[in-house]
């Protein structure tokens, strides 16, 4: 098997995957959600995208059948391709990877907490109990805060987001990039920007805590 039909084959098996779920995650959820709602889930909005990845697959792969032994000249243009349609839709398909690991890919109409619209570009949900809690993962998230403790302006990564809707509360979970010490701290979401708070009540600081350890990343 020639470099670029090996590339394809990953690629459907890994992308294929990813259309199966979502496509049937649509299926499942069609008939009980509006379809106003549906339609704003990022995942359909981002699907046909996926398709047309696929589609090129197929269309690359034959081209490279076609060409026979002789195929392997073609190998490099044809993975650059595929590379350049990957990176022209590189925020669509890092979503779709995201929303297939989703808890609530196959949410139903009614869930308490929040849509999927307030989840954040490369963010998935990885718990959700549909009444209380949910708690969501992030890649890339970055935010420049100063320790309080040290005065020192820092880079944290973000581990998580909480949200409680039994107290209407959200949280976030932090990490120093460069002193490692992390951190729960309320958070608030706004327009313009997000603003964060400490928490001093020690068994919602203790609870917010075990509900993140719980949850595997």
């Amino acid at each position: 098997m020639g470099k670029a039909l090996d590339y394809i084959r990953k690629e459907k098996e890994y992308y294929g995957k990813i259309l199966y779920n979502i496509n049937s995650a649509i299926s499942d959820i069609s008939p009980y959600v509006d379809k106003r709602e549906l339609n704003e889930r990022k995942y359909v909005s981002r699907v046909s995208v996926l398709k047309r990845y696929m589609e090129l697959l197929d269309e690359v792969e034959s081209r490279e059948e076609k060409d026979g032994i002789l195929g392997f000249l073609n190998d490099d243009k044809n993975i650059r391709e595929l590379e350049e349609f990957k990176r022209k839709n590189n925020d669509a398909l890092t979503q779709l990877e995201k929303c297939n690991m989703c808890q609530r890919l196959k949410c139903p109409a009614g869930c308490k907490l929040a849509s999927c619209l307030s989840c954040r570009p490369g963010s998935w949900v990885a718990y959700c109990d549909h009444e209380r809690i949910k708690v969501t993962f992030h890649d890339n998230f970055i935010l420049d805060l100063t320790n309080e403790r040290t005065g020192v302006r820092e880079r944290f990564k973000v581990l998580a987001t909480v949200e409680d809707d039994l107290k209407n509360k959200q949280y976030i979970i932090i990490e120093g990039l460069s002193s490692r010490e992390k951190y729960v701290l309320y958070y608030y979401p706004g327009i313009v920007e997000d603003t964060y708070g400490e928490i001093t009540d020690e068994e919602e600081f203790d609870f917010i805590v075990s509900v993140f350890e719980s949850v595997e990343r």
